[in-house]
Formats: C-alpha cells, structure tokens, sequence
C-alpha cells in the first residue's frame, strides 16, 4: 500500500496526519487571506449604506438616494472585464498581486477624494467618485478571488473561504455601523464628522496594500492567456469541454438556493409573522446571527481539512435544508423568544459552514490558467438563483397572491433545498476528484 492510501487508511476522516494537520493553521497564506478579505469588504458600504445615511443627513432627496443604488452595478457586471485581468500582467508584484495593489491604490484615493466631496454642494462629483470606487472595488474582488484560488492548497480550500466571510464581515461592520458610530460620535468617543471618517476609512485600504505585498507567490503560477481573444472564449471553451459540465453549473445555482429562498424574508417573518420587536430582530437577527455566520464559516472551513470537499458540501447542505424547517417550527409555535434564538443561530450557523464548503467548490472547479474570468463567472451565475428569489418568495406569502401560510413557506425552502443535494450525489465522483 503506498504512502498516500495508507494514510487515507488511518484516517478515515480526512487524509491529512496530525502533524500535516496542524501545519495546514500555520500557513501564512491564511492571515493573508483575511487581511483581503477585510480590504474586499471595506468599500461596499461606503458607497452603499454609509453614502446612503450621509446623503440623508446633508438633506438629499428620496428619489436621488434611489438612483445611487445604482452604483454597485459594477459588482454584477465585474465578469465582463474579468477577462482582462487574466490577460495581463502589471510589471510588478506578478499578475494577481500586481493588480490587488493597483486596484487598492485606487480604492484609497477614491475613497479619500470622496471624503473632499459634499452630498448636497458636489452630488455629480461625488456619484463619480462613488462608481470609481465601486468599480475598483468590484476589480480588486476579481484579483482576490483569483489569487485566494491559485493561492491555497487543496487542503485550506475551506478555510480560506472561512476567513475570507470573517474578514470581509468585519469590514462591512467597519465601514457600516462603526463608521456611523464614529461620524456623530458616542459616550467617549468624540465625534469624527463625516471626512475624516472617511480618510480613516481610506487609511484602512492599507491593510490590504500590506497583505499584498506579504503575500506569497501561487507555487504554480499557470501563464496568462496569449491573446485577449483567448482570455474571453478559453475558459469557457475549458470548462464546457469537461464531463457534465451543465449538471455543475445546475449544482452551483441550486446548492444554496434553499438557503437564500428563507433568508430572503427571514426578518419580514419574524417581524410581521411572529410580532418580534425591531430590538428583537436586531439583537438577534442582525446582531447574533452574523456572530453565528463567521463562527460557522470557520468551523465549517476547520472541518473541512477533515472531511474533504465532497462530505463537507453534503453534511453542510443537508444542515442548511434542515435549518429552514426550524423557522417553521417557530411559525408554528408563535412568538417564543427561545425557538427564536435557536432558529436564527442554527440557521446562520448551517449558512455560514455551507458558504465556506461552497466557496471552496467554486475555488475547486477554476482552471489556474483563467482563474479571474472562470471565477467571476461561476460566483455570478451562484448569485442568480438569490437574485430572483426574493420577488417569489414575496408573491408566495403575499395573501394578494398565493398566500401560503408561514408555517408551509419554510416547509416549501426545505423542499428547494433537496434538488442540489440530489446533483451533489450524482456529480459525487467529480467533486471528490477536485
């Protein structure tokens, strides 16, 4: 027996040695990871929700705030010059930490330029400035995404999406809820104003730059594509080329379907279904549930190191399908504090461990040499399925429509879940193989 499936032998539950175990921890590739995710996370709400509240303060119209929702549209659109990315190489750093340099100088200048700006004296300049930023944000995650999948061994797929979600969460906590803290200030913290807040936010990009340039190298870097041309049809020609390659991309839209189809009006639910108080629902849903989502990320991701990718996205995904059904316990039961507290905290638990076995599947299925372009492309069509549930989510509960109970609701999320366990099985070979 050789030395690989004798060590499958001793361990069943994984095919790592303790002592090969505990290295997979130590590896400076994780820090580095969550330093980037941290940088990935720390724009979205500085020309999201942080730019929404301070239009609000300065007097901006309804209908003005409306339309700068519009500039994260590059986030959904970043596949389009994914390609690009792959194609060339800046002449520093090599071709994934070349560009997450660039792509975060930009992001600390933009941000810096917009705190220069006033929502109701410089509105133009400052939309401008904000789909700079959102742009360079959105280009910085295509880099990322490559370089966490060239970068992490097989065996850290998992907890590299791990501290991926942990990073890129307290950024958003950061730039979010922290920086409002820090504007109007609170108890001893004296109060920031909305520039300097936004210079600081600025000055945090640096964390990234640092990560960048700490980095290590892909220890086997593939070329570039040759020609641009080729960087738009090969990944595609590449991935379409491979055995059940349509059953995959089914997998990938309907793994967390599920998932999202509940959380989609989880808060409506608990506020209009059960009659929680918004304290409630902030405290527990907004509050503990996200401590739930990173605590489950990186235990999930932990596990993985054991179990292997195929057994982690099984276990996780019947875990997630199961969660849901603990909502319809609670619609059941009515207002109960206690099934409340364990229904959200399972059920962003089971998210949180599902995310980092499905993240790292997206990481498993990219061929090195179109990492960028194969990756943007795969986490857009994930996003698909979460996109278009909402509105059905709502025309099944709305009494004008369908009118399904709350209880039948989750049971239905439940079943939504069941089809990407049943492909998960068939594609069972493919995926161990990865």
């Amino acid at each position: 027996m050789d030395s690989g499936r004798a060590a499958r032998f001793r361990y069943p539950f994984g095919t790592l040695a303790p002592h090969d175990y505990s290295a997979v921890f130590r590896d400076r590739r994780l820090a580095v990871i969550l330093l980037l995710g941290f940088s990935s996370g720390l724009p979205l709400a500085l020309t999201g929700g942080t730019l929404q509240a301070w239009m609000t303060v300065e007097g901006v119209d309804l209908s003005t705030i409306g339309i700068f929702t519009l500039v994260g549209l590059p986030y959904t659109w970043k596949f389009l010059w994914a390609p690009f990315m792959d194609r060339y190489v800046p002449p520093f750093l090599g071709r994934r930490r070349g560009w997450l340099f660039v792509t975060q100088v930009g992001l600390a200048a933009g941000i810096s330029a917009m705190a220069f700006a006033s929502p109701s004296a410089d509105l133009a300049w400052l939309a401008l400035l904000a789909v700079f930023v959102a742009f360079a944000s959105a280009s910085q995650d295509i880099v990322f995404d490559a370089y966490r999948t060239d970068v992490a061994k097989p065996e850290q797929r998992g907890l590299a999406a791990a501290f991926t979600v942990v990073g890129y969460r307290v950024a958003m906590l950061a730039s979010g809820a922290a920086a409002l803290v820090l504007v109007a200030g609170s108890g001893f913290i004296p109060a920031m104003g909305w520039r300097n807040t936004y210079l600081l936010m600025a000055a945090l990009m640096g964390l990234g730059a640092i990560a960048t340039l700490w980095g290590p190298e892909p220890e086997a870097a593939a070329p570039p594509p040759r020609t641009l041309d080729e960087a738009v049809w090969a990944p595609l020609r590449e991935f379409f080329s491979r055995p059940g390659a349509w059953v995959l991309l089914a997998l990938i839209v309907l793994y967390k379907l599920g998932d999202a189809f509940a959380g989609s009006l989880t808060t409506a639910f608990l506020l209009r279904g059960v009659a929680f108080s918004l304290d409630d629902v902030g405290y527990v849903n907004k509050g503990m549930g996200l401590a739930a989502t990173i605590f489950g990320a990186l235990f999930g991701g932990t596990l993985m190191v054991r179990l292997g990718l195929y057994r982690a996205l099984m276990v996780f995904g019947i875990l997630q399908a199961v969660s849901n059904l603990a909502f319809m316990a609670l619609a059941a039961a009515g207002k109960s504090w206690p099934l409340m507290v364990f229904a959200v905290g399972f059920e962003n638990l089971c998210g949180g461990m599902g995310t980092a076995a499905f993240v790292a599947l997206l990481m498993a299925l990219c061929d090195h040499r179109f990492t960028a372009t194969q990756y943007a492309l795969l986490s857009a069509l994930s996003a698909f399925g979460r996109v278009y549930v909402g509105p059905a989510a709502g025309y099944a509960t709305d009494p004008s429509y369908l009118g399904l109970s709350w209880t039948v609701f989750f049971f239905l999320t439940f079943l939504v879940a069941l089809p990407g366990l049943v492909l998960l099985w068939w594609k069972r070979d493919t995926i161990k193989a990865l």
